[in-house]
């Protein structure tokens, strides 16, 4: 089974899912983890904000957010190798990568 991590920005809590302007796009990736990890799969997620640390040990991202800055956030790793930056990873991608069928969710 793969290891996904998401490095998010800084982002208010760990989701980004509060205020009154809630993204949709961080709706839907937080729909597919639960959905993921519902299934037994396990999607580690870092914020920027809480756990700054992280992002400064872990040599893979630290080294990318050295070469392409904050804007390359956020950041997913598959197998502790960087597989999409700047935007969260599809719903089609985090099926393929887990082997889980998401197409009950939105294609995005």
């Amino acid at each position: 089974m793969k290891k996904i991590e998401i490095f998010d920005p800084a982002m208010c809590c760990p989701t980004g899912l509060c205020g009154t302007n809630i993204d949709p796009e961080l709706m839907r990736i937080a729909v597919v983890i639960e959905t993921l990890k519902k299934q037994g799969i396990i999607v580690t997620r870092h914020n920027l904000r809480d756990e700054p640390q992280v992002y400064v040990n872990n040599k893979t991202v630290n080294e990318y957010l050295q070469k392409y800055g904050a804007d390359a956030l956020p950041i997913t790793l598959v197998d502790g190798e960087v597989a999409i930056s700047q935007t969260y990873p599809t719903t089609k991608q985090m099926s393929e990568w887990t082997g889980i069928n998401l197409n009950f969710m939105p294609v995005k």
